[in-house]
């Protein structure tokens, strides 16, 4: 699938320029596709974080009922394995 790109013009420094290229090349790949590989990994990381605080915020909401909780501790505390 071929996506339409758009040309950003992004400033790094010269030790960054360098460190990337060495990547890149490493990699057989370009330094393009190595930034666009980085962005990806940029959103994909706050996507989880964003998708960690929805959970955080829903168990605030309604906490776990503690029977519950002691059940399932009494439960794992029976079928974990003894070391």
């Amino acid at each position: 699938m071929i996506m339409a790109r758009r040309e950003v013009l992004v400033q790094l420094d010269d030790d960054l320029v360098t460190e990337l290229d060495r990547i890149a090349a490493a990699r057989s790949t370009s330094r393009s596709e190595l930034l666009r590989q980085g962005a990806r990994a940029v959103i994909e990381a706050e996507e989880e974080a964003a998708a960690d605080a929805e959970l955080i915020a829903a168990y605030r909401r309604q906490p776990p009922d503690p029977a519950l909780a002691r059940s399932a501790a009494r439960l794992a505390a029976r079928t974990v394995p003894e070391w």
